[in-house]
């Protein structure tokens, strides 16, 4: 009865299934819908880009449906995109480990996977993934850093099962839920002996190389905007990055002024090797928390690493970072 029943159900899933339905079409539209461009994708993917043009084109016309909003050579998810997205990279991640769970030959029992911006990566993960240890000693944990649209994006197909930054807009946050750890600022930084004194004065600062997040960054708009608003806008910078270690190096070894958030530097700021300028106004950068998708089911080991999360942003960063408010 159990074998008929099997069959039953596996004929009604491949009579549901278009047989025009390939795998890689479902590869190629993830591929695309984390890379926003054709472009970027066909590279991904070690393709040309009539291809992967192609291939999205044969999708579509399966389903009946655009997926895309295009604007130029950029495309992002539509509603039905993003929904399609969340189903299609759930099954396949679901087929990735079915594949792996036969494979493997090691002694690890489960695993987390986790997506972090560099400004949980640098204090946050670490220290409530040591937490998570103490007490999950079986559980492999592995983290990734990455632009807050990627990681959600991985997030919401299944690669990931959190991710720890940025509470991004309504439109990116759709199908997933987001818990607050604390909020915090963005700085101004440059090295202990900088020639500017404790405070940024936009006169004085336009004689030195400017360090900015890139446009795709999280806090990128936030921080053009405070430079427009103090007539700095028209200013190129020499440098775009949000990682730790290119930018503490630019830092120590050149006069660059870093706007960045507070906590990728606190360690920098607490030891005294960098300073952070005075602005004429703070900028709020927003909270920091825990994304997970709405359909994600908390084992023990999600809940353990969540716990951890929160005692490491109250007992930890909280008292280390200036600005910074912990959720109750």
């Amino acid at each position: 009865m159990y074998i008929e029943m099997s069959r039953i159900s596996y004929n009604l899933i491949v009579m549901l299934i278009d047989p025009r339905l390939r795998l890689r079409h479902i590869l190629t539209f993830l591929e695309i819908a984390q890379a926003g461009s054709i472009v970027a994708a066909a590279d991904h993917l070690g393709v040309t880009q009539p291809a992967v043009s192609k291939t999205l084109r044969e999708l579509e016309d399966i389903l009946g449906l655009r997926l895309f909003d295009r604007t130029g050579r950029q495309l992002r998810l539509n509603a039905v995109g993003r929904s399609f997205q969340k189903s299609a990279g759930s099954a396949v991640t679901t087929l990735a480990r079915a594949q792996a769970s036969i494979q493997a030959t090691g002694q690890v029992d489960t695993r987390l996977r986790i997506g972090a911006l560099p400004t949980a990566a640098t204090r946050l993960m670490p220290r409530a993934a040591i937490r998570f240890r103490q007490t999950n000693p079986h559980c492999l944990v592995r983290v990734s850093t990455g632009p807050n649209w990627l990681l959600l994006s991985q997030l919401r197909e299944g690669r990931l099962d959190m991710v720890v930054g940025r509470m991004a807009d309504a439109d990116t946050m759709d199908g997933l839920n987001f818990t607050q750890l604390y909020t915090e600022d963005v700085v101004a930084v440059v090295r202990a002996d900088h020639p500017l004194k404790n405070r940024f004065n936009a006169t004085d600062a336009q004689r030195f190389p400017l360090m900015l997040p890139p446009p795709g960054a999280v806090i990128g708009a936030l921080v053009r905007s405070y430079l427009r608003s103090i007539a700095m806008d028209h200013i190129t910078p020499a440098y775009e990055t949000v990682s730790l270690a290119f930018g503490r190096r630019i830092l120590l070894d050149s006069d660059a002024i870093w706007f960045i958030s507070r906590g990728v530097i606190a360690r920098e700021l607490a030891e005294g090797s960098l300073k952070a300028l005075s602005l004429n106004a703070p900028m709020m950068a927003g909270p920091v928390g825990i994304s997970l998708r709405e359909t994600t089911h908390r084992n023990s080991e999600l809940t353990a690493m969540v716990t951890a999360l929160q005692q490491a942003a109250l007992n930890e960063v909280y008292h280390e970072l200036p600005g910074a408010a912990p959720r109750p």
